[in-house]
C-alpha cells in the first residue's frame, strides 16, 4: 500500500518542470539518487506531477555507473525541445569527457535550457565548453586547487552549492541532495521542501546557498514543526504549541510567515490531512480510527478538511487509489 502511495498522481494544476538528466560512464550513482528522489517524493507528495525527468546522454543508449548500475538514456540532442533544467552528472574520468563534440553539445543544450546544473565534477565540463567564463562556479572538494588553476576566468568557490544567474554548480553527493531541497522550495514552495524534508528525515539547514542566511529557518520553527510532528494524534492548540516553547502565538505565526509563508494553524492542518491520507493509502483503518490518530474530534470535521484539501471525502479518495 505504501508503494501505491508513492506511485499515485494526478494531473498537475502547476507548470511542470521538465528536466534532462545529463548522464556519462561511471556517473555516481549516489549523486543521481539524492538529486531524483527529493523530485521523485515532491510528486507523490503533492498528489502531482510537478517534475518530469528524462535520462540523456551524449549518444543515446545505455550508461554503466561506477558501481554497475545501467541506465537506459535518450540522445541529448533534440533539436528545439525546451528544457528548465539539464542535470550535467560527470563523476570519475571527467578530463577525458571535455572532448569538442561534448563541448558543442553542452552549448547548443544551453540555448533551449532555462537553468544548467553541474553536479560533482560537472563544472569542470561546463568550464572546458567555456560557459562559465566570468561566473561563480564550485566542484568537488578533491580537484578544487586543481580547477581553479585549470580555468582561470571562472570564480572559483570552496562552497557546497553556488548559483550565479542560470548556472548553479555543486560538488559531491549530499550537495545534490541540497540543492534538490532548494529547488523545490523556490519552485513549489517552503512547505512542499518541509514535507519533502520530513518524509526523508532530513533535519539539517542546506549550507552554503546564496543568501542562505535570509532564508534560514528559525530554531523556533523548527521546534514548533517537531511538536507539530509529535502531537498528529492529539488536539494540540497554536496557543499550547507556543505556550511548550515559551513564545505567544503572535511571536509563531510572525517566524511562520517569514519561514513558510503560512500561518502555524494552516501548517498544523496541512500536517494532520497529510498524515491522514498516509494512513489512507498504507492502511486499512477505518475512518473513524484514521479521525483519532489525526487528532480530529470527529468525522464530519476531518472529512470537511480534507475534502477542502483532497477534493475528494477519504473513503472516496481511498477507493480510487485502490481502482
Amino acid at each position: 500500500m505504501l508503494d501505491k502511495f508513492m506511485q499515485k498522481k494526478t494531473k498537475s494544476a502547476h507548470q511542470v518542470v521538465k528536466i534532462d538528466v545529463l548522464l556519462f560512464e561511471h556517473f555516481s550513482n549516489h549523486c543521481l539518487a539524492n538529486t531524483i528522489e527529493p523530485i521523485r517524493a515532491a510528486n507523490a507528495l503533492a498528489d502531482e506531477t510537478l517534475y518530469q525527468w528524462r535520462y540523456v546522454s551524449l549518444d543515446g543508449g545505455e550508461v554503466i555507473s561506477s558501481s554497475g548500475l545501467p541506465v537506459a538514456t535518450e540522445k541529448l540532442d533534440v533539436p528545439g525541445e525546451k528544457v528548465d533544467l539539464l542535470f550535467a552528472m560527470p563523476s570519475y574520468g571527467f578530463r577525458e569527457l571535455a572532448t569538442p563534440a561534448l563541448c558543442r553539445a553542452l552549448r547548443q543544450a544551453e540555448q533551449r535550457t532555462k537553468t544548467m546544473v553541474g553536479f560533482d565534477t560537472g563544472a569542470w565540463l561546463f568550464a572546458a565548453a567555456g560557459l562559465l567564463d566570468g561566473k561563480k562556479a564550485t566542484i568537488h572538494s578533491a580537484i578544487l586547487d586543481e580547477f581553479s588553476e585549470q580555468f582561470l576566468s571562472v570564480s572559483v568557490r570552496s562552497d557546497r552549492l553556488v548559483i550565479d544567474g542560470n548556472y548553479i554548480t555543486c560538488g559531491g553527493a549530499m550537495a545534490a541532495f541540497d540543492l534538490a531541497l532548494h529547488l523545490i522550495g523556490i519552485q513549489y514552495g517552503a512547505m512542499l521542501k518541509h514535507d519533502v524534508e520530513a518524509f526523508f528525515l532530513y533535519q539539517n539547514e542546506p549550507p552554503d546557498l546564496i543568501d542562505h542566511k535570509k532564508n534560514m529557518r528559525s530554531t523556533l520553527v523548527r521546534r514548533a514543526l517537531r511538536t507539530m510532528d509529535d502531537n498528529l494524534e492529539t488536539s494540540l492548540t497554536i496557543q499550547q504549541i507556543a505556550q511548550q516553547l515559551d513564545t505567544n502565538v503572535k511571536e509563531l505565526q510572525r517566524r511562520f510567515s517569514q519561514s513558510l509563508g503560512m500561518t502555524p494553524a494552516q501548517v498544523l492542518r496541512h500536517k494532520k490531512l497529510n498524515h491522514a491520507k498516509t494512513l489512507l493509502l498504507s492502511t486499512q483503518m477505518p475512518i473513524a480510527e484514521i479521525t483519532v490518530r489525526c487528532g480530529y474530534e470527529n468525522a464530519s470535521a476531518m472529512t470537511r478538511a480534507f475534502k477542502k484539501k483532497f477534493g475528494s471525502s477519504p473513503l472516496s479518495y481511498r477507493l480510487q487509489s485502490n481502482d
